[in-house]
């Protein structure tokens, strides 16, 4: 068989796995969205059966033969290349795939399995004497399954780099202690001004009707096409992207509360954008998909909060906001600009402003990396978690539900996925910067609705790229430099230094 055909079968291969995977994707938006009450049983055995055949398909031997006859061939273009790249990834996956072994992945699954479920029932009630023992366990089976991947420093680098392809432990404590210690000093100084925004006047009454209409045509200026996805409503939102044509979003609306229906919306968006931006031609194959999560949550962070909690989008949206919500017609636009940017710091995640939320990362990441190393064991884990956001944030939790029970990842055993959450922030703030350069002041252009030129510029320099460079090469390749904390150290202090008159 000559590299070719092989390359050919590859593609064939992993355009049909993708396939079948599109539906696992469409039967877990349903599920969140749509399904009966009763059709849960048979939803999971469905999905059971599919994750099955796509693991068969993953590990199918011809895939390493096929592999090896393309990468021991002259034919292959350079590294860059659609070809070379696609081989490169098939290489990964079809590597950390096979490493694992079968008794390992199936003790997996069953342990984030009953560990998701307990970790439902136990963290309303405070229980964690009853969670800790399957927490316990999936940490375990975690290090082993760290330890069949291989890695060359530590363990946490294997687990990592299945979300972050490259990054290390290393890598990111570096950065990261840069970013900690310039936002708790920024945190500090907001703390001590006498400023402080009104934030009632997001806790009026916004009507859901008013809130989808309004989202929907923001997102539909900005360049989300409503004709190649849709926006229906989750208990947590998400965004899923089932293939070419087909990109779901979701949110959730609070008719007493403005903030988490319309940045869930522009949040997921980004993401979606994304998924609408992949080349349909390469749909199936690596080239046809993105890098990384933190390169994906760059894309979301940075729609929500560069670009829709920025001054210049809301006088672009302001009258329009203003017509659509009777509650906010007494209210200035400054104030209002205020009361979205304020800073608190708090104990719960998913509701931090964008200063004091890369804290929330940085504590799970050192605290799972502490666990992985050894160095702290899980009977102690609660306090760890207290400390921290006593050190950092200001505040410890009263109850351990919204300490360190608060995430459902270690109960699902995605560990190693936190940190890409602020390096999405980290990665976005630099793309932002450079594309500022590229193509002037972008907030005046906010201003005026003129969101094309960023999302056209987004889209040729990250979307169509798909999976050719890894994420630190991408961001390389695009700004001329390695990731450096600064742009978002510098974003952050500008920003809300004028806000809080630092």
């Amino acid at each position: 068989m000559t590299a070719q055909d092989a390359y050919r079968w590859l593609l064939e291969h992993s355009k049909e796995t993708a396939y079948l995977a599109s539906f696992g994707k469409l039967a877990g938006w349903d599920q969140a969205a749509y399904i009966p009450k009763k059709g849960h049983p048979h939803r999971a055995m469905m999905q059971a059966t599919l994750a099955r055949l796509l693991h068969q398909r993953a590990t199918d031997p011809r895939i390493g033969e096929m592999l090896a006859i393309v990468e021991g061939s002259d034919w292959l273009g350079p590294p860059e290349s659609v070809e070379a790249v696609n081989v490169r990834e098939w290489r990964r996956a079809y590597d950390l795939q096979t490493k694992i072994p079968e008794r390992l992945a199936v003790e997996l699954a069953q342990a984030t399995s009953e560990g998701e479920a307990i970790w439902q029932e136990a963290r309303p009630i405070n229980d964690w004497q009853g969670f800790k023992p399957v927490l316990k366990k999936i940490f375990a089976l975690t290090r082993e399954a760290a330890d069949a991947i291989g890695y060359k420093e530590e363990r946490y680098d294997a687990l990592l780099d299945q979300y972050e392809p490259g990054a290390t432990a290393r890598q990111l404590e570096a950065t990261f202690g840069q970013l900690r210690e310039a936002t708790v000093q920024l945190l500090g100084r907001i703390k001590g001004s006498s400023r402080r925004p009104d934030t009632s006047v997001l806790r009026r009454r916004f009507p859901q009707a008013a809130q989808e209409a309004f989202g929907k045509e923001v997102i539909s200026k900005i360049g989300f096409d409503l004709e190649a996805g849709r926006l229906d409503v989750v208990a947590h939102p998400f965004m899923q992207g089932i293939g070419p044509g087909d990109v779901r979003l979701t949110t959730r609306y609070f008719e007493d509360y403005f903030n988490a229906g319309f940045f869930g919306i522009v949040h997921e968006m980004g993401h979606g954008l994304y998924g609408q931006g992949l080349l349909a031609e390469h749909f199936g194959t690596p080239m046809g998909s993105e890098i990384s999560l933190g390169m994906h949550e760059s894309q979301s962070r940075t729609w929500e909060n560069l670009v829709g909690r920025s001054l210049g989008f809301w006088r672009y949206f302001w009258p329009t906001a203003q017509q659509r919500f009777e509650s906010l017609r007494d209210v200035s636009l400054e104030d209002f600009y205020f009361a979205i940017n304020a800073v608190e710091p708090s104990l719960i995640r998913v509701e931090a402003d964008e200063v004091t939320y890369n804290l929330h990362i940085l504590i799970r990441f050192e605290i799972e990396l502490a666990l992985l190393r050894g160095e702290l064991d899980i009977d102690d884990a609660p306090e760890a978690w207290d400390a921290k956001y006593q050190a950092y944030l200001g505040v410890r939790a009263p109850e351990i539900r919204d300490g360190v029970m608060q995430d459902v990842h270690w109960s699902a055993g995605l560990i190693g996925y936190f940190p890409t959450y602020s390096l999405g922030n980290l990665y976005g703030a630099q793309l932002f910067a450079q594309a500022e350069k590229d193509l002037g002041p972008l907030e005046a252009q906010f201003e005026r609705g003129e969101f094309a030129p960023l999302l056209n510029w987004t889209r040729e320099k990250i979307h169509h790229q798909g999976s050719r460079y890894w994420p630190r090469d991408l961001l390389k390749q695009v700004t001329g430099e390695d990731l450096n904390p600064q742009y978002l150290v510098e974003y952050l202090n500008r920003k809300f230094g004028m806000l809080y008159a630092l």
